[in-house]
C-alpha cells in the first residue's frame, strides 16, 4: 500500500535502517523514534498507518506506549506491532493485552514481514 506512513519506534539504530530501506523500497514513508516519549510525540505529529514499537526503550517502555496509544482516540484503530527480542509467553501476551495487533520477534522475517505488514494496512 504505497504511500502508507509507518512510524518505527525503536532505539537501535541497527534495526531501524535494514527496516527502514526495506519499507521505504515497497513504497512506505517511513518515520523513525529512538524512545518511548519521542515516539509518542512523534506519532501525534506525522499521523502514522502503522506503529511498529519495540519493547525496551529509554524513558518508557514500548508496553506503557501501546497502552498510552490505544487509549488516545487518534489512534485507537491505528495497528501497533511490537517487535522485541523478548520471546516468552507472557511477553507475547502482554503486548496484546497492551493492545498491540501483532507481536514479533527480532529478527524480522524479511520473507514474511511484508504480507503480515499489508495485512494489517
Amino acid at each position: 500500500m504505497p504511500g502508507k506512513r509507518i512510524l518505527i519506534v525503536d532505539d537501535e539504530r541497527f534495526f531501524i535502517e535494514p527496516v527502514k530501506r526495506l519499507l521505504e523500497s515497497l513504497g512506505y514513508e517511513v518515520y523513525e523514534a529512538y524512545d518511548g516519549i519521542t515516539g509518542l510525540s512523534k506519532a501525534r505529529e506525522v499521523q502514522p498507518d502503522l506503529i511498529m514499537l519495540d519493547l525496551m526503550l529509554p524513558g518508557m517502555n514500548g508496553y506503557q506506549v501501546c497502552r498510552l496509544l490505544k487509549f488516545d482516540k487518534q489512534f485507537k484503530n491505528t495497528p501497533v506491532i511490537i517487535v522485541s527480542a523478548k520471546d516468552s509467553d507472557r511477553d507475547r501476551e502482554v503486548g496484546i493485552q497492551s493492545g498491540a495487533e501483532l507481536y514479533l520477534v527480532k529478527p524480522l522475517n524479511y520473507q514474511t514481514f511484508p504480507a503480515e505488514l499489508k495485512a494489517l494496512l
